[in-house]
This record gives structure tokens, sequence and C-alpha cells, in this order.
């Protein structure tokens, strides 16, 4: 029908072309999901549904992003018959989590939650649980290791995402602390009644009340019948929360397209569940499932040992792959070394020699279970003079002085958030926890009972709060309230009060505050685009930034770099050559995972992830000891053993080879006797 929809294989414009009730596309690495995806889009609109009528739910708010511009660049090339552009900036597209604020800010009152509540993000949920920890001297009167914030929010998360219940969540994910689940229950009801109060939303209470706005009785229709169309990408990423969703908006219409790979599921501890995309079926009955297994990226001879590691699961892994070219491409390498050092030595050399053969640096990627498991190859890159990047730092949103002005955003629409108004007061002089848990009280603010949408009773009770701060800090902190107070101007200008009243506490509270400043800027101008300050902070809470530059330094000049990355860091990416290190039982699979049989199959969803991510070249390295202490003199180690999904099948499809160890062996041909004579001789020499 239309010049874009040529270039589709036959299985992709089954895909495309699909209509009536529920499709399931599983899509293969490799296999052109992303296409399938903006093209569905592209032919919907092209056939009459209106832009506005179509939701696209994505994992990261880029990928939605890119997704409609691939499709907006269809529609564009497409002008015959009177075509035009139907404006595919009107499609809703995001994440659930984007979403679902979206809605709650234009359904609040309905829900009975505040307007201008605030967003958690997670290192702020976890806050909010330590105050709630603390509070209740928990960890004190246990007298034993008692779960921190982290574990705590997450426990939480993991209940409300599965259904589950607390204690069984305790059980399987941290079983030393069921002897404490009690407290822990009450800790965690501790948390919602604090959040209630102070009128904060964390991400889990995005999807909750979405899901509760779905399913009312007067408010549900009304949100099902806003979509026509309804288009998941990641489908293998969803939890029962999210299904649950889905579920509701489609209550009276079927047209629901999901696309994902059961094979490449690999977010458990997102409480991600691979059986929601085999379970399509049943939870939208009539479903049509539509297999992408023309794999468009490697060689078969690579697909080949992807194939055999899938063939081994005891479910799963629905598309076969095969070479779109038919090539077979370069025989994957299994490479055996003597140890982690020989392990680094090898992936060193192997890289140039790459390089020396026209694959440039940037090309290639070191994928590994975990971040640290690189620590030993970064050493000897240094020392080779090899420059790379490794994935991960600090995220922009997690940088202090950016959260210092998002609280602000968020007090500006909801003064009853307890937790930003803890965040600032200790920015001042002379105010640490305690005095701003004092100051807290005086605000009103630890009374769960509290109207969480009774903002004027807080800022009428300042006053009081003011007496508890060091005199010294007083004028400042009546800056910053005055800042807060003041409504007129536009979003822009309230920003910008609220940035000035923050300049002098940042320039006294961090050391490098010339830069840090420079970041806020950024920050002021996201107001421009928003309704409300507290929708500023929210949105940078749900789509942070991942990390946050210092000012420029002296020069690098290097036109090449190597990629290190985790393989969940990996996923979606792809090289033309892959070096996949330490695969090892206890590595890969990690032994963090093995607890029970589902963690051992998405291990083996991890292995698959890393194998599909090379174009055509695949390096998986085998080292066969560790040494215990990686800087230490002597030579204690401990054997390894290849990693089971290297089963006798799999290591039939690569090329193995054995690298030996660099180190001369002390069983020379002089033998070993004369060896230790050696040794004795030059002891001798040290006693004279």
């Amino acid at each position: 029908m239309f010049a874009w929809m040529e270039q589709l294989n036959e299985a992709q414009l089954a895909a495309v072309s699909h209509e009536g009730g529920p499709l399931r596309v599983l899509a293969g690495a490799g296999t052109g999901k992303t296409t399938v995806l903006a093209t569905r889009v592209a032919w919907l609109l092209a056939t009459g549904t209106p832009a506005e009528r179509i939701l696209l739910l994505t994992f990261t708010r880029r990928a939605a992003r890119q997704l409609l511009d691939r499709t907006g660049v269809m529609l564009a090339s497409q002008q015959r018959d009177g075509f035009s552009d139907p404006m595919t900036s009107r499609v809703t597209g995001g994440t659930f989590h984007a979403v679902a604020h979206r809605t709650l800010r234009r359904y609040s009152q309905a829900l009975g939650i505040p307007d201008g509540f605030s967003v958690l993000d997670p290192s702020d949920a976890a806050d909010v649980v330590d105050l709630v920890r603390e509070e209740g001297c928990y960890a004190q009167s246990s007298g034993q290791r008692f779960p921190r914030k982290a574990l705590l929010l997450d426990l939480y998360s993991r209940a409300v995402n599965t259904g589950s219940s607390v204690s069984t969540v305790t059980s399987a994910v941290a079983p030393w602390a069921s002897n404490v689940v009690e407290q822990i229950i009450e800790i965690l009801r501790g948390y919602v009644a604090r959040k209630r109060a102070g009128g904060l939303l964390d991400f889990d209470d995005l999807l909750l009340l979405w899901r509760a706005a779905a399913l009312d009785d007067r408010l549900g229709p009304r949100l099902a019948r806003s979509y026509d169309h309804i288009l998941v990408d990641e489908y293998q990423d969803v939890n029962g929360l999210q299904v649950d969703i889905l579920k509701a908006l489609r209550r009276t219409d079927e047209r629901i397209t999901i696309v994902g790979d059961d094979a490449q599921a690999v977010y458990s501890f997102r409480a991600a569940e691979p059986r929601h995309i085999l379970d399509f079926e049943q939870t939208f009955p009539g479903a049509r499932t539509v297999v992408l297994n023309t794999n468009y990226r490697s060689g078969q001879q690579i697909l080949d040992v992807a194939n055999s590691v899938a063939s081994e699961a005891p479910e799963g892994f629905s598309a076969t792959l095969c070479a779109a070219d038919g090539r077979g491409g370069r025989r994957p390498r299994l490479v055996r070394c003597a140890d982690e050092d020989a392990q680094v030595t090898a992936v060193c050399e192997q890289l140039l020699a790459h390089r020396e053969e026209g694959i440039a640096l940037k090309e290639q990627a070191v994928l590994v279970r975990a971040a640290h498991h690189s620590n030993l190859l970064e050493l000897e890159l240094g020392s080779r003079r090899v420059p790379y990047v490794k994935y991960g730092g600090l995220r922009f949103i997690e940088a202090a002085h950016v959260k210092d002005l998002l609280a602000a955003f968020r007090l500006a629409d909801n003064a009853t958030d307890a937790l930003a108004w803890f965040r600032l007061l200790q920015l001042h002089e002379g105010v640490g926890p305690t005095i701003a848990r004092r100051a807290l009280a005086a605000l009103g603010l630890n009374d769960p009972d509290a109207d969480p949408m009774d903002h004027d009773r807080v800022l009428h009770r300042w006053p009081r709060a003011a007496e508890l701060l060091p005199a010294s800090s007083r004028a400042q902190a009546e800056s910053l309230v005055a800042a807060l107070v003041q409504s007129d101007g536009d979003l822009v200008a309230r920003a910008e009060r609220l940035r000035v009243a923050l300049v002098p506490l940042i320039r006294a509270t961090y050391p490098d505050s010339g830069a840090r400043l420079v970041d806020l800027d950024s920050l002021v101008a996201g107001a421009a685009k928003a309704a409300r300050l507290s929708d500023v902070a929210a949105d940078f809470a749900l789509e942070p930034p991942r990390s946050t530059s210092d000012l420029a330094g002296n020069p690098t000049v290097d036109e090449d770099w190597l990629t290190i990355s985790t393989v969940h860091s990996a996923k979606g990416l792809e090289w033309n050559a892959v070096h996949l290190l330490n695969a090892t039982d206890g590595m890969v699979p990690s032994d963090m995972a093995l607890g029970s049989p589902e963690g051992l199959e998405e291990e083996r969803r991890v292995f698959y992830v890393a194998l599909t991510r090379a174009r055509k070249a695949l390096h998986v390295y085998v080292p066969l000891r560790y040494h215990h202490r990686l800087r230490g003199r002597d030579d204690s180690h401990g054997w390894a053993q290849p990693s089971r999904f290297l089963s006798a099948q799999v290591r039939s499809k690569c090329h193995e080879v054995q690298v030996a160890h660099e180190l001369a062996s002390w069983t020379s041909d002089s033998g070993v006797e004369d060896g230790f004579g050696r040794v004795g001789a030059d002891l001798d020499s040290l006693w004279s």
C-alpha cells in the first residue's frame, strides 16, 4: 500500500498491517522490532486513525521519541494521493510512569489526591523510608542486623508490583530478615501514611493510582474510550501491575499490539516476568501471534550459538534466529584462559588485532555480568593506552545540588512535602537532622492524619519552625520561604526566584559550586514548557539525564575508544565485535541469582542477550581459576567451572582456543628438583 512497507519481509508485513483484535509480535534479537513498531504506527495513521487516539507505551521516553520520529519520516515521504503528515506529535507516547503521571494530574480531583502532588524518585522514596525507620528506632530495638532503607523500599516495591505479601517477598529476597518481618511491615505502613500525609507519590503509587482510575466504574470507561489503539514495546519487561492497567484500558476494545522477546526478559529485579508475554493469549483471548526470526544483525554462526543456548531452556525462546543474508560469518571463539590475568591479556590482544583488521575500538564492546568484573581489564587498558568508556556513573538526578532545587520546586506546589522541607532545611548552617525533624514537627508535618491539601496550614506555622533554627540561618531561611510563597509572574520567573534563593546555600555547601550552579539553569529553563513547577521535578524524576559533568578540563585528543558495559546496559545495542568476560559458573550465571529455577533461567537469558549483541565477531572468555586477592603477593586461588550454559552442544558451535599462562612454569626443562635446588642456593646466599 505504501512505499515504506515494500522493504518489510512477510512476517513484518503481517504484523504491521494486522487488523482486528489483540496482536502479539514475538521479535527475536536483531529482527527489526523497532522498524515494525514504527511502521505499524505509520500504517495506523495512514489508514485513518487519528493521532491523538493512539497510545504508545515504551520503557524510555527516548525510545518513544525515536519511534515517532521514524514514523514521521515515513509519512512525510508518502505525498502521493493527497496524503499529508497527520502530526505524529499528537500521538500519546512515553513510559508507563510518565503517562500515569499525566493521567493523575488531569484527574487528581476525581481521585482525591492533591493537584500539586510531589513525585518521589527512588532515592527520595528511600529517604522517606529512612525517616520512618529512624523515628521508630527499629534497628536499635532489634539488637541485630536490620534491613537498611534501600532493601526496605525494594521489599515494598516488589510486593506492590507482584501483588505478593511483604512476608512472601521478604522470604524470597531477604530470608535473613524474616524474623523481623513484623517490624518491616510497621515501617512500610508508616511509609505509606507519611506519603499520604505529605501528598507524595512514588513510582509505584503512579501505577497503583492509574490502575485504580482505569478500574473505576465511572472514570475507567472514560479512560478506556480515549484510545483506539494501544501499542506496547518491550512487553517482556512489564510487571503484573502494568498488565492490570492494560487489561482495564482494553475492557471494551481489543485493539492492542504488544512487541517483545521472551528471550530477553532480564529485569526480574523490577518485578518483570516473562510469563506475561508467554501468557498473552490467556490475558487477551483471541490474540494473533506473529514471530519475527529473520536476524539482520549477526552471521549465522553467531546465531547458531545463541540458538543452541536457547534450545536448552525448559520454555520460552520462541524465535529461532536465521541470518537474513544467509552468510555464516566468523565462527565464535571460546577462549580458555589460565586465570584472570591471562584473560585480560587475551582480550587486549584480540581487540587490538581487530583494530588492525579495520574494526575500530568504537565498534567493539567488552561485556560483563557485573560492573566490578572489569576492574583488572581497566588497569591493563590504561597501561596499554587504550581509551574506553564505561556505562554508569552519577545520575544527574542524584546530584545533590539538582535535588536541592527540585525539592524547592516541589514545595512551591505542595507545602506539605516533608521530605523537601527536610532536605532544604539542612542546607542552612547549623541545621542537622535533629533540628530539621523538630522543625518538621513545628510545621505539623509529622501528623499522619493531617490534610495533605491544606498548604496554608503549614505556611502559617512557619514562624514556629523558624524559631528552632540558629539565629545565623534564619534570614536565609526566611528568604527561601518568601520565594516559595511568592506566586506572581510566570513559571520561569518563579523558578528563577527559587534558584536565586538557593544560590547562597549552594555556594556555602558545595566546594565546586561554580559548576553546580550552571546545572541549575537547565532546570529553570525546563519550567518554560511545564504547567506547574512540580511537573518539572516530576519530569526529571521520571526520566532523568544519566549523568552530570564538571567543567571541561585539558583536551583529550583521541579518535577512538572501547565500550565496557554490563550485559543489562548493553540490551538493545550492538557492536561488530563483542568480548564476553568470565563465562564461568558463579559469574555467568551469577551466584546471587541461583536461589530458584526462575533465577537460573533469567541468567540464561542474560547470557543469550550478551551473545546476540555481536554483528561479526564474538569471543567468550573462560578463566580456569580466580585469585582470591587481586593485588596479593601470594598465589591463593580457586578453580573455576565453565558456565553451565556452555554445554557440549554450545561448545560444538564454537572454535575453542587455549591461552597459555605467560609466566614460566617452575617445572622447566631442567626438572622440578633442579628448580628447587636453585631456590635453595639463592636462600643460602641470603643467610650468608
